[in-house]
Parts: C-alpha cells; structure tokens; sequence
C-alpha cells in the first residue's frame, strides 16, 4: 500500500506539459485561454512570456537558457529559480521517457522502466532546490506568513517530489516534499483564499486523495491528508480558467485525470484548446489521437496519428522523434488485426536518418510479429535480429530472442 498511495500522491505533481472512472457529474466548460503574452508571470520580466511559450512548446534547451537568464537578472528570487528549476527537470523527464501521458492514466507509472538520468542534471537540479530552499527559509524566519516565500517553498517541494519519485525512485522522501507542498499552499490560500495559483496543487491533492480506496483514504486523513474529487476538479478547474502562470499547469492536470476518469470529451476539449496554442508540442498532439482510440473512435485516431507524422516529416516537430506517431499507428492498426497496414506503419520508422532508438526498437519487433501472423517467416527474423541489434539489454531485445526461437502467434 505506501508505494502505492504515494505514487498516487506523487502523480498530482508529474504533469507538467507533457503530458494525461466513469463519473457523471459535469465540469464547468473552460473559456479559451488568452494568448500567453498575457499571462501574469513572477517576477515581472518581460523575457518570461517568451520562456514559458518555449518550455510548453518542449522546445526545452531555449526555455532554459532564457530562463537561465532571467535567474541571474533576479538571483534573490526564488520563483525565478524554481521556474529554471522545472525547465531543467522536465527537460530531462522527457529525455528519460519519463513523460509518457498513458502511463499516469492508470498506475502503471510506478513500475515503467526509463533510461538513467543524466548525472550532472541530478546535482544541478539538487543544487537549484538547495538554493531556492534557502532563500525561502530566511524570508519565512523574517515572516512566518510571507504569502510569496510559502508559495514558492510550495513549488520548490512540489518539483523535488517529482524528482525523488521519478528519477531516484525515492518514494518516501517524495511524499514526504509532496505532502510538505500542499501544506504550504494550504496555508496561502489561508492568507490569501483567492490566490489561484495555490490553487493547483492543493485541488490536485484532494482529486488525488479523493480518487483513493476506502480503507487508504482513511489512513491518508489519519496523517491529515483528506481529499475530495469534486473540490479538487473545481479548484482546478478555477485555476485553468485565470490568467496566471499555472492555468496551463491547470489545464493539463485537467487532461490526466479527466481521462483516468473516462471522461474523455471534456478532456479532448482542454486539450484542443491547448494545442493550437502550443502548435510544437507533439504530446499534446498525440494525447489526441490516444484520448479518440480510447473512446474507440479508430478512424479519427489514425487520422490523428497520419497527420502527426506527416507533420514531422515536413518539419513541424523539428528535434522531437515524431515518429512515435508511427508506432502508435501500427499498434492501433494492430489491434484491429490489419496486420499487413500495420507491418508497413512500423516500417515507416526506417524513412527517419537517426529515429528515436527505443521508438526504432518497438517498430522492429512489432514489424517482426507482424510478419510472423502473415507467414512471412524471413522478413520476421530480420526485423528481430534488428531489434536485437538496437539494444540487445532491453526487455523488448528478450522479447526478439524469443520470437526467433518460436514464431510469434499473437497470444
């Protein structure tokens, strides 16, 4: 139960652009979101507008260095920091594969395997919340009430949990900062009930808490963690509709648990309002094609995933490995036994120079089993020698070496 209860905690805290049961209570419909230029941004410079439309665009080393920038303009300002801070760390998530929106639609997230993380980006982010941290802790001595250092803490904690948990797998230390968030920005929103911004974490706490088993929520509020879903989906739902910096935090949180609650056009809704305005981010894209396979609504899915990687292929997702959109038509037209559309969607990979090595890997074996189910024997042993070939320490390279023992059969 603990790694459990808090993964599920820990989620509340992984969604930032990335990534995504039945209920039949309706949200409020969300207005449009007004263009970026306009958001309220700490502190008030002017280079923040165009950071943060680079970092939710994943166009992530130029996010950095703007942000970079904007922490030596303002050193003292721990807001500048942790936003340096979140631009370093999903960065790295997202290199790792750690930024998968299926995989926070269910549990799985607790056990899916992901490349290391990068060494120095370990000690840079540990420094980055080391000196934030500090500066927060002096201001709260001054003034224990300090509406904006207990909101930044709250972020700084927020942040460090989804680095303990998803990168050092340190579950325990990351509930410990995530349960530390939502206290501090409990007490903002006691100081100042209409701070919105407060309003994310704490609303995604109680969605999280209130989503949890009986017998865990009880223990949960034994240690003062109670939760409710419908106070969590209208805090964020108040939040995903203001004009600060977490409304497309909001926004996104929406999507997930929207979608692990089955409540698929409301999400599809949030997300089309998102990616005309961040027309780069290819998770956003692809959230739309799965978000419509899931609603079993295939033809729209595929045209979704077609037009992806057309997209790619003339450049709209210049440095992302849009040819995920690839394998994720191949699986689609697998699962409604097209073998033969989907042995040439797993094929389409091999028109990219250099793909995305573990992207390359699946394509490999899937073509290799698709093979096999068409009696193409030959053209199957080659694709999971190829496979091997990739990354041969990998569970899908062990998958391959059972497949050129015994044919796949698809069972």
């Amino acid at each position: 139960m603990p790694r459990h209860f808090i993964g599920s905690v820990v989620l509340t805290l992984l969604l930032g652009p990335a990534v995504l049961r039945a209920q039949q209570q309706q949200t409020k419909t969300i207005p449009a979101q007004p263009a970026v230029e306009k958001f309220k941004f700490r502190p008030a410079d002017p280079l923040n507008a165009q950071a943060f439309e680079h970092f939710y665009n994943m166009e992530y080393e130029r996010s950095i260095q703007e942000f970079t920038l904007i922490s030596e303009r303002h050193p003292d300002d721990p807001d500048a920091i942790n936003h340096l801070l979140n631009a370093i760390l999903f960065h790295e998530l997202y290199r790792i594969g750690a930024l998968n929106a299926g995989e926070y639609a269910n549990d799985s997230f607790l056990n899916s395997s992901h490349h290391p993380a990068d060494p120095h980006t370990r000690e840079q982010i540990k420094a980055l919340v080391q000196k934030a941290t500090a500066i927060e802790e002096k201001r709260l001595e001054a003034d224990p009430k300090n509406v904006s250092a207990t909101y930044a803490r709250g972020v700084t904690r927020a942040q460090f949990a989804t680095y303990t948990a998803l990168i050092e797998h340190a579950w325990f230390s990351a509930l410990r900062n995530a349960v530390g968030a939502r206290h501090d920005h409990e007490k903002v929103l006691e100081l100042d009930p209409r701070n919105l911004d407060a309003k994310l974490i704490v609303g995604a706490h109680n969605y999280v808490v209130g989503s949890l088993p009986w017998g865990v929520k009880a223990a949960s509020s034994m240690v003062g963690l109670g939760g409710s879903k419908e106070k969590g989906l209208e805090y964020l739902q108040e939040t995903a509709a203001g004009n600060s910096e977490t409304s497309i935090d909001a926004k996104i949180v929406l999507v997930v648990f929207l979608r692990r609650e089955r409540r698929y056009d409301e999400a599809l809704q949030i997300l089309r309002s998102l990616e005309p305005q961040y027309p780069h981010n290819i998770l956003f894209a692809m959230e739309d094609g799965n978000l419509l396979r899931v609603k079993s609504q295939y033809g729209q899915a595929e045209a979704v995933y077609r037009r992806v990687w057309l997209d790619g292929r003339n450049g709209k997702y210049a440095g992302l490995p849009y040819e995920v959109s690839a394998v994720a038509l191949a699986d689609l037209l697998r699962g409604q036994k097209n073998y033969t559309a989907a042995a040439a969607a797993y094929e389409q990979i091999n028109e990219i120079p250099k793909p995305d090595p573990e992207a390359a890997q699946k394509a490999a074996l899937g073509a290799g089993e698709m093979y096999d189910l068409l009696h193409k024997r030959d053209l199957a042993l080659k694709k999971y020698q190829a496979a091997i070939a990739l990354d041969s320490n990998s569970h899908l390279a062990d998958l391959a070496r059972k497949w050129v023992k015994e044919p796949y059969s698809g069972t």
